[in-house]
C-alpha cells in the first residue's frame, strides 16, 4: 500500500498516479505491466515512484483498493434502495446497478478481465483472498438464513463461489461482445437456478 509520502501528496497528483495505474493495468496483465509506463503517464520520475510505493504489487493493490471502495459505495447505495429484499432479488438489483457503473468505467472491467487471465503467483494469491465484496454477499445469505428464507444447512461460501465463478464467465463474454440485456438475463437465470434448483422433487 502507499507510503506516507504518497498520502501527503495533493489529491490532484494522487489522482494522476491512480489514473496512470488504471490505464496501464487495463491495457496489460499485471505480469506484463510496466512501472516505466506508469511513471511516464503520471509525469513522475521512477525515483519518485519508489518514494510512494515499494513495487508494482504495491501500486496494484492500492489501485484495486480504490476501485473496490468505489464499487462497494455504488453497490451499497443500491442495497439501501431495497433493504427488505431477499438475497436473490437484492443480488440481481445490485448486479444491474454494477453493470450500469461498469459502463461508465470500462477500464475497471478490463482490469478485472486481465486479472482473471493472469496466472502470475501474485494474482493467484490475490484471488485466494476473501475480499470485502465476497463477505457482503455471504452476510446477505446468512441474514436470509436467519429470516427463514434460505436453508440453514446451505454452505454460504460455496454459494458465493458458485455465483462469482459463473458471473466471471459471463462477464468475459460481455466484455467481448455482449449486451446489457443478455448479461442481466444470464444473471437472472443463474440466480433462478440456484434459488429453485433443477431437479423435479
Amino acid at each position: 500500500m502507499p507510503k506516507d509520502t504518497f498520502n501527503n501528496l495533493s489529491d490532484d497528483k494522487k489522482r494522476k498516479i491512480f489514473n496512470a495505474a488504471v490505464q496501464e493495468f487495463a491495457t496489460r496483465r499485471f505480469s506484463e505491466a510496466s512501472i516505466n509506463q506508469i511513471v511516464k503517464t503520471a509525469g513522475i520520475s521512477r525515483g519518485s515512484f519508489y518514494q510512494y510505493f515499494n513495487d508494482k504489487e504495491d501500486i496494484y493493490l492500492y489501485m484495486l483498493t480504490e476501485i473496490g471502495k468505489e464499487k462497494l459505495e455504488i453497490i451499497g447505495c443500491a442495497e439501501v434502495l431495497k433493504p427488505d429484499a431477499d438475497f436473490f432479488e437484492a443480488y440481481l438489483h445490485m448486479a444491474k446497478v454494477a453493470l450500469e457503473w461498469v459502463k461508465t468505467k470500462p477500464e475497471y472491467n478490463r482490469i478485472g478481465m486481465l486479472m482473471e487471465m493472469d496466472d502470475s503467483e501474485f494474482i493467484a494469491k490475490l484471488r485466494a483472498i476473501s475480499i470485502e465484496g465476497f463477505a457482503k454477499l455471504k452476510g446477505m445469505i446468512e441474514r436470509d438464513k436467519q429470516r427463514g428464507l434460505i436453508k440453514p444447512e446451505i454452505d454460504s461460501d460455496l454459494i458465493v463461489d458458485m455465483i462469482y465463478t459463473l458471473m466471471m464467465h459471463f462477464l468475459k463474454e460481455y466484455y467481448r461482445a455482449g449486451s446489457d440485456e443478455d448479461m442481466l438475463k444470464r444473471a437472472s437465470d443463474i440466480i433462478k437456478i440456484i434459488k429453485e434448483g433443477i431437479a423435479i422433487v
